[in-house]
């Protein structure tokens, strides 16, 4: 995996981990579908995640020897990161969406989901144009 794809890696399950439903220590079960696109604006790093539950609780300090629970929730995530070019790459916009694997299969979530990443590719794109539709408005003064 690229650096970037590890890092996407690592803030997904921070972010699934900082939720308050989840109780249990989750790891990674396997990377499907990693996008990874660069662009004069940055690039672009797009995972889906299926994670598995393990038997230690995310209080616990962090063991690396937690078993895993076969047989226990296996939450899929979908992670989109634009990271700016700089040495040190910033992220720009990002947007993360987990759920149960049968949850993320529903069309309107899908969709829903694909228009945020769409949105999350753009960002810093438009730094170069000078002027787009709608970014000034102008208003006619009374006359005194």
């Amino acid at each position: 995996q690229a650096p970037l794809q590890r890092r996407v890696l690592k803030e997904v399950l921070e972010y699934f981990h900082s939720r308050s439903n989840v109780q249990f220590l989750f790891k990674e079960q396997a990377v499907e579908g990693a996008v990874e696109r660069e662009d004069p604006s940055g690039t672009f790093v797009q995972l889906r995640v299926s994670l598995v539950q393990t038997a230690c609780g995310k209080r616990a300090p962090r063991r690396q020897n937690c078993r895993t629970l076969e047989n226990r929730r296996k939450p899929t995530c979908l992670a989109c990161y634009k990271f700016d070019s700089s040495d040190v790459p910033k992220v720009l916009d990002k947007y993360q969406n987990c759920g149960p694997s049968h949850h993320m299969a529903v069309k309107e979530i899908k969709h829903r989901d694909e228009a945020e990443c769409r949105a999350v590719e753009e960002a810093g794109k438009s730094v170069d144009v000078l002027y787009l539709p709608g970014m000034y408005a102008f208003s006619k003064g009374l006359p005194a």
